[in-house]
């Protein structure tokens, strides 16, 4: 089987932590690919995530490397045994790969931590906003590229259609809710939308108000919790695309941040009365 030419960010994840688990054992490319039966070309595919790897096959190189983190060694098998496509991969040859990451990271959340300083969280725009915010980002874009990004960050909303769906924490900038990208009514519509949206069992909106001490480190991320700390993952918002961390001095650091942005936010009955007082005065 040849290698995948663009292996998503979960599968580059998978293949990452299985070169954690031989770079602390010690071991070279070549000793585990030795006890795999195969090249060092191979471990290198795997670990890179060009190459599936089975959950057995995890289990016996977590064993090989002396792992004995348990509950790591689960949930890399998780990881391993996900077979199916989900339904972003029928994007894939329409929208940069950057979006199917999204939502696939989406889709394997526990829970989720945002800051959002300018606009809405993409899970919580209406199509109107969204289009407004695509085009006036992109300018040159064709009117059916548009219409399939809106139609995937719609979509991408089917998480909180679960039986138990993912807590979803997020921190809003007052200025997000201020910043016009579209008509006066397309705004108005976005922020009761919003607002019912903080009503939803597992979503928690906290807005941080222009007259919050806020530090200069602070800037639009998403916080995504796996089943274990060891798996959770940082993505860096930017409007030229966006980047994914996951080193634990990184996570710390991320994890203090939102806590810092927690401390000076309203809370969740106040922002409700927030963003209606906002909507109201459009």
């Amino acid at each position: 089987m040849p290698p995948r030419p663009h292996p998503t960010a979960r599968q580059k994840r998978l293949g990452i932590e299985l070169r954690k688990l031989r770079e602390r054992a010690g071991m070279s490319g070549s000793t585990v690919a030795a006890f795999l039966g195969g090249e060092r070309a191979q471990v290198s595919h795997l670990e890179s995530g060009r190459y599936g790897v089975s959950e057995e096959r995890v289990r016996r190189i977590a064993a090989h490397c002396s792992a004995t983190d348990k509950h790591l060694i689960d949930a890399l098998a998780s990881m391993a045994e996900e077979r199916g496509k989900g339904w972003w991969t029928d994007y894939r040859k329409v929208l940069p790969l950057g979006f199917l990451d999204q939502a696939e990271l989406e889709h394997h959340a526990v829970y989720m931590r945002a800051i959002q300083m300018l606009n809405i969280p993409g899970l919580f725009q209406t199509a109107e906003y969204a289009r407004e915010l695509i085009a006036s980002g992109v300018s040159d874009l064709p009117a059916a590229d548009i219409d399939a990004r809106v139609a995937h960050r719609i979509q991408r909303r089917e998480i909180f259609d679960r039986p138990s769906p993912p807590e979803f924490e997020a921190f809003i900038h007052e200025a997000a809710l201020r910043m016009r990208y579209g008509p006066t009514e397309v705004m108005r519509a976005q922020l009761a939308f919003l607002h019912e949206v903080s009503r939803w069992p597992s979503v928690t909106i906290r807005i941080i108000p222009f007259d919050a001490q806020i530090t200069g480190s602070v800037h639009s991320m998403l916080y995504v919790g796996a089943s274990i700390p060891q798996l959770d993952t940082v993505q860096i918002d930017s409007a030229f695309g966006g980047g994914y961390l996951d080193a634990e001095a990184q996570l710390a650091k991320y994890r203090a941040l939102l806590d810092s942005v927690e401390a000076i936010s309203l809370d969740a009955d106040e922002s409700g009365e927030f963003i209606q007082h906002i909507a109201q005065g459009m």
